[in-house]
């Protein structure tokens, strides 16, 4: 069998893009996927895929990442109430709901950015903050409103790793300065969740899913932000791809 490159589900958002076309748009932001084939991998999409199909799907994959979104987990999965101002994608709620626990449970490694965080947090039974800005104590995390991509995404502040983590490798010590562009946040932990990254105001930022077979951490930073320029962005999803090709080894034989 000749080699091939491991499979990566990245699930997707879904917008109304065009109010002259009611059924919406399945979206994906570039530089995901883009990061994913630097990597050596290649990003699948199931536009239509629900909860339903996770069992038959996840089989196909060597892994899975969950992106960053505008839109917020829905409050409701958490015991809360939705504010006016959410944005929203019931969607794609409704399957990484699913997609989180199946992932662990069947050893297929797992990475969760910004959003993906917050919906592998919310899966494993935790909660979120609404909106981190208007907590006492907390900071405000959102990006600048306005300004270029470059801005935007520019470090915002530090964060603190559990001594021993994972994330110590990839940063090469103990602290690590790291972009900052959400309005949701994990309040309480979900069953499993281990706190391995923390802002200076104590939010939680980095987390790794305990006794779990295969690579399943989460950020709240965006490390497929220009990884190739910060070496810690660069290491952190040189893991994430190890894993992956070690998945597509077991499952297939020889991988690119």
């Amino acid at each position: 069998m000749s080699a091939h490159k491991p499979l990566v589900w990245l699930p997707a958002c879904h917008r109304n893009l065009d109010l002259c076309d009611p059924g919406g748009y399945t979206v994906l932001a570039d530089r995901y996927a883009a990061a994913v084939c630097g990597l050596g991998l290649q990003p699948v999409l199931f536009p239509m895929a629900g909860a339903a199909d996770v069992a038959d799907l996840l089989p196909l994959v060597d892994g899975v990442l969950l992106t960053g979104s505008p839109s917020n987990v829905e409050a409701s999965h958490f015991g809360a109430s939705a504010l006016a101002s959410d944005l929203l994608d019931p969607r794609r709620d409704r399957l990484t709901m699913a997609l989180v626990p199946a992932a662990v449970a069947a050893g297929t490694p797992l990475f969760g950015v910004c959003r993906g965080l917050q919906e592998m947090n919310v899966a494993l039974g935790g909660s979120l903050y609404q909106q981190v800005h208007v907590e006492t104590g907390l900071l405000d995390h959102r990006e600048p409103e306005g300004e270029p991509e470059e801005v935007q995404f520019a470090v915002r502040h530090e964060v603190i790793f559990k001594s021993g983590s994972a994330f110590m490798e990839w940063a090469g010590g103990e602290r690590a300065m790291v972009n900052s562009l959400h309005g949701q946040g994990i309040k309480r932990l979900g069953q499993g969740l281990m706190a391995e990254a923390m802002a200076p105001d104590g939010l939680v930022e980095g987390v790794h899913v305990e006794g779990a077979r295969a690579f399943a951490y989460g950020v709240q930073w965006h490390p497929e932000w220009r990884h190739e320029q910060t070496p810690f962005y660069q290491r952190t999803l040189q893991a994430f791809a190890q894993a992956c090709a070690e998945h597509c080894r077991r499952r297939m034989g020889p991988c690119a």
